[in-house]
């Protein structure tokens, strides 16, 4: 038996180095393939058929945009799970995590800089969002996925409008940012 249990141990250990040698494999190539001119040849492409609006960011800016959209996400995840069990301050503390501060409005105008509606567009998002925390509340239900409908509308309207472009520093410094109004004028 002791035999046994050791031929297993070793046959496990040996399909996992294997499979962690195919997956190291799997990832060289596949950052091979992406550097190969046919790969860029589709990413062209792709830029072409994607009519929505380019949003230039630096690959820091991108990565930080990403991350924060998968957060979003979360926080949707868990408003739905709190309002499924009816607790309001569950949906209130996970809304608050999308809502609009003054932290938000400093990182959309960031980001948006050489994206003319953009920003706009994103605090209009983070705005609607702070609808869905009045709800809760008022421990109102109905408002609650009237709200998060809202905004979820809003977060769809943006991603259909503009598409993330990774730039170089020297790309980023040559696009002109949109002109801001000082004092209203």
């Amino acid at each position: 038996m002791r035999a046994h249990t050791l031929r297993g141990a070793f046959a496990c250990t040996l399909s996992l180095a294997v499979a962690m040698g195919c997956q190291r494999e799997h990832s060289d190539s596949a950052r091979s393939v992406a550097s190969t001119p046919a790969a860029a040849g589709a990413a062209r492409a792709l830029e072409q058929i994607d009519g929505r609006t380019p949003l230039p960011l630096l690959p820091m800016m991108a990565a930080h945009q990403k991350q924060n959209m998968r957060e979003h996400l979360q926080a949707v995840q868990e408003m739905t799970a709190a309002l499924a069990i009816g607790d309001f301050g569950g949906v209130k503390r996970a809304a608050a995590r999308l809502g609009s501060s003054q932290q938000m409005t400093r990182m959309c105008e960031h980001l948006g800089a050489r994206a003319p509606g953009f920003t706009e567009t994103a605090l209009r998002f983070h705005e609607t969002a702070d609808t869905i925390g009045v709800a809760a509340d008022r421990q109102d239900r109905d408002a609650v996925l009237t709200a998060l409908t809202r905004t979820l509308a809003a977060c769809t309207g943006c991603h259909s409008t503009f598409k993330q472009r990774v730039v170089d520093e020297a790309t980023w410094n040559a696009l002109s940012a949109p002109a801001r109004y000082v004092d209203g004028h």
